[in-house]
């Protein structure tokens, strides 16, 4: 096997893809700044009980594993940044007060997500702890939706969902609670034969309730349906409100309701939602309500939040235009150096030619020359 090859999944980012992704994320760190998020930086790798502390099984399988060679403990390579950053909320800043946090880089992926999905994902995302209300929820959607407008994408499709709503419909059913990883894989598939199969053994109430959400999709009419299909249980009837609250709050979004989109429900407590572009066969940025992972880290917050992998969603943007530059002989004349050092405080690209070699980059177009004119360094137009 050639020595350059890369694992299946896995793969070098050239310089044209490098930057789009690099200037994504510039952008919208900025973007989260200005909404008052702070960064952080959680480590690439933990103990695995502190990293999978308050996730899924699905956390679980998508994490690589390995010894500590110092400890002789269990290390995992983060696939998901999210319990991280609750992590530091909880044990860390330890805060009463709201806070809100950022944060950008690579996770690590057993299997890929998707066809023709990465298994490093570049993963940027935005939490905020310290607020039960939807207010956090609207503030994170909201975020969630100018972040892809930063990419100029604008054609965008809002999926709100509410994990609230089975977890109602199973409280107090012992069989249904029993099988509650397959129930919530076969509606995630919306397996309707495989949810009569499996409800065969449940309440008639669960049993009804279950088999109808797979139907409920569609616009904000959905929620209406939702009313009259499912029983009128404390949960559900507290979930549809909030998702009413959160139609009204997303404004001029294209909205649809989904009550059977349940990925990552296993660690997720209330409101959930994913958006949707195209050219993308999957969500392109997930979020939602998690109010009890903290407990993992001995204090739970309340929290919401979304993340995206940057390197899909650059997939989507054309190539952007060479960046203009000004290309510059090497040599050691004082008053050549410190033209360049003049040019590239300015915020100018200057590529010095090296002696004997052209420059052979696509990222670049020396539109501008420096050339000496009457003892003077001056730029000069190139054709």
């Amino acid at each position: 096997m050639p020595n350059w090859l890369l694992p299946e999944n896995i793969a070098d980012v050239l310089p044209s893809e490098a930057r789009k992704i690099e200037e994504l994320r510039r952008l919208m760190l900025d973007n989260f700044q200005r909404y008052g998020y702070e960064l952080v930086m959680p480590p690439m790798l933990e103990y695995l009980e502190s990293l999978l502390n308050g996730a899924g099984a699905d956390t679980d399988l998508r994490t690589f594993k390995l010894v500590d060679q110092l400890s002789g403990r269990t290390m995992g390579l983060r696939s998901d940044m999210t319990t991280q950053v609750a992590r530091i909320d909880a044990h860390l800043l330890n805060r009463t007060s709201v806070t809100r946090l950022c944060y950008a880089g690579s996770v690590l992926h057993t299997r890929p997500v998707g066809l023709h999905a990465t298994r490093e994902p570049l993963q940027i995302g935005a939490e905020i702890y310290g607020h039960a209300g939807l207010e956090a929820d609207a503030e994170i959607q909201e975020l969630a939706l100018a972040s892809l407008a930063l990419a100029g994408i604008s054609a965008v499709r809002l999926d709100l969902c509410h994990v609230g709503i089975v977890r109602a419909i199973i409280a107090d059913d012992p069989t249904a609670r029993a099988s509650e990883a397959t129930l919530f894989a076969l509606l995630k598939a919306k397996d309707v034969p495989g949810l009569r199969e499996l409800t065969a053994r449940f309440g008639i109430l669960a049993r009804s309730a279950i088999l109808a959400l797979p139907d409920l999709y569609g616009d904000a009419t959905t929620l209406v349906r939702a009313r009259a299909a499912l029983p009128a249980l404390p949960g559900i009837v507290s979930a549809l409100d909030d998702l009413e609250v959160l139609v009204r709050l997303a404004g001029d979004a294209d909205v649809t309701i989904d009550l059977a989109d349940l990925r990552g429900y296993q660690y997720e407590s209330g409101a959930m939602f994913a958006l949707y572009v195209a050219g993308l066969p999957n969500a392109v940025a997930r979020g939602g309500r998690y109010d009890h992972v903290g407990e993992a880290f001995g204090r739970a917050r309340p929290a919401t939040g979304f993340s995206m992998d940057l390197r899909e969603l650059a997939r989507l943007l054309p190539g952007a235009a060479p960046k203009s530059a000004i290309r510059a002989p090497w040599g050691t004349d004082a008053a050549l150096r410190s033209t360049i050092v003049a040019l590239r405080h300015a915020g100018e690209v200057v590529i010095q030619h090296l002696p004997g070699h052209e420059n052979d980059q696509e990222e670049f177009d020396c539109d501008r020359a420096l050339v000496l004119d009457n003892g003077n360094w001056i730029l000069k137009k190139l054709g």
